[in-house]
């Protein structure tokens, strides 16, 4: 049986490539929107271990895969309408770029019906920032792109350039400035979490920074919800062992949910 649909605030952040920034600026909304008493929760579209463990610590709750290929559309929709039942908002990290992969972010995208928002690193552009932002919301025209977020952004006269030749139906909702205390990453992407003891300070620091127009709301979606489906207890009595330290931290915690859910009992070491 299904359940009622959930309304809530959703976004997807999206960006034109890999390397734009998409998960410190999904982690600083998070942080922002928490700093306001509002309860945030946090997707990821595509396989990955270390951008979770950032916006887990951002949102305060653990952060699934929402993927057409890796958790199909109906577990997709069971997680994220379950979200909205807790939520004020619901914040989406998209994959690569817009458009690539099969299926890429702007398929979940059309399925699901939630807007996206484009973070741009305009670090080393001006005005073809607009024309970036031109195509990213009109090469598809089943996705909605509510605006862009100019990330990386110099000094007030860049963001002016940035900005001005944009059209009138593309906002600006958002820039960041160039960050000199950002997420550090190396060679398998962002630093984990757990080894970064003053995330706090730098989330901080990237809330301050952020500067979202006044007049820009979260878009509010209907999230219908698909018929949720109980695993058979197969694992009943059973306990298994989970190596989780600072070597075994890479983990999907979609799979211990699904253990857990199945009867096991789940031992750490």
């Amino acid at each position: 049986m299904s359940k009622q649909p959930q309304t809530c605030a959703a976004l997807i952040i999206a960006a034109p490539a890999s390397g734009q920034g998409k998960t410190t600026v999904t982690a600083t909304l998070a942080w922002h929107y928490r700093r306001q008493g509002k309860q945030v929760r946090i997707f990821k579209v595509g396989p990955d271990f270390l951008d979770p463990m950032i916006l887990s610590f951002a949102s305060g709750h653990p952060v699934y895969q929402v993927d057409l290929w890796m958790v199909g559309e109906t577990h997709s929709r069971h997680l994220i309408a379950d979200a909205a039942g807790q939520a004020d908002i619901i914040l989406i990290e998209g994959v690569m770029g817009l458009f690539d992969g099969a299926p890429s972010t702007a398929d979940l995208a059309a399925i699901l019906g939630i807007p996206m928002l484009a973070v741009i690193d305009a670090s080393a552009m001006a005005q073809t920032f607009a024309a970036l932002a031109f195509g990213l919301a009109h090469f598809r025209s089943d996705v909605t792109l509510t605006g862009v977020m100019a990330n990386r952004v110099g000094s007030a006269r860049h963001a002016e350039m940035l900005t001005s030749a944009l059209p009138e139906d593309i906002p600006c909702l958002a820039t960041m400035p160039r960050q000199t205390e950002s997420l550090p990453s190396r060679y398998l992407g962002l630093v984990q979490a757990d080894e970064l003891t003053d995330l706090s300070e730098r989330l901080d620091t990237l809330a301050d920074s952020l500067q979202l127009d006044p007049e820009f709301v979260l878009p509010q979606i209907k999230l219908d919800s698909a018929p949720v489906e109980h695993l058979p207890p197969l694992l009943k009595a059973i306990r298994i062992g989970v190596a989780k330290d600072p070597a075994f931290a890479f983990i999907y915690q979609a799979n211990l949910d699904c253990l857990t859910a199945m009867g096991a009992e789940l031992i750490f070491f």
